[in-house]
């Protein structure tokens, strides 16, 4: 099983198989329009203007599970982004990422990859805190812990590596190794 495997909702609600991708390198990302990490959405873009003539494609899942910070539906978050940001990368209807409802695509992911911290920064310390008390065993787990936790995809279908929303200086080598 790989990537190509997942069909997912557009905003409008019709369904997108993720064969359409075939040959692309994917960054999946979870995303949230109130949250801390939403900056991170220009930083996105700017990949996204750098590397999509290269064959990179951003897939953007708003989610509401991380301190409701996705309000609002589809066409709501989405002209925020593009007024805000920007956004010119694919965004998809908002999703689960975790739990009973959470989507395939994303049981796929957190099922094949592992948590590997936060980091020590002070934002990751904080977010840590945050995160364990609504998940005692978090360090344990695959899980979604927060907005903005990305999975890069490569050329084959296949994941290559997790990003927590703490770690975008490793994430642009990554993209570049597998373009």
């Amino acid at each position: 099983m790989n990537i190509y495997d997942f069909k997912v909702k557009a905003q409008d609600g019709s369904e997108v198989s993720l064969s359409d991708y075939k040959g692309k390198v994917l960054l999946v990302v979870n995303t949230a329009t109130g949250c801390g990490f939403t900056p991170q959405y220009d930083e996105l873009q700017d990949l996204y203007d750098e590397f999509k003539d290269k064959g990179l494609e951003i897939l953007d899942f708003p989610c509401n599970q991380f301190g409701s910070q996705a309000p609002g539906d589809d066409e709501e978050i989405h002209s925020f982004c593009t007024g805000r940001y920007g956004i010119t990368f694919p965004q998809f209807s908002k999703v689960d990422v975790n739990g009973e409802n959470a989507i395939p695509l994303f049981k796929w992911l957190t099922d094949n990859t592992k948590f590997e911290g936060f980091g020590m920064s002070p934002m990751g310390m904080m977010l840590s805190g945050v995160v364990k008390k609504t998940d005692k065993d978090y360090k344990n787990n695959g899980k979604v812990k927060w907005n903005f936790t990305k999975f890069l995809i490569d050329r084959n279908g296949e994941i290559v590596a997790r990003f927590e929303p703490t770690d975008m200086k490793k994430l642009k080598a990554k993209i570049e190794e597998c373009l």
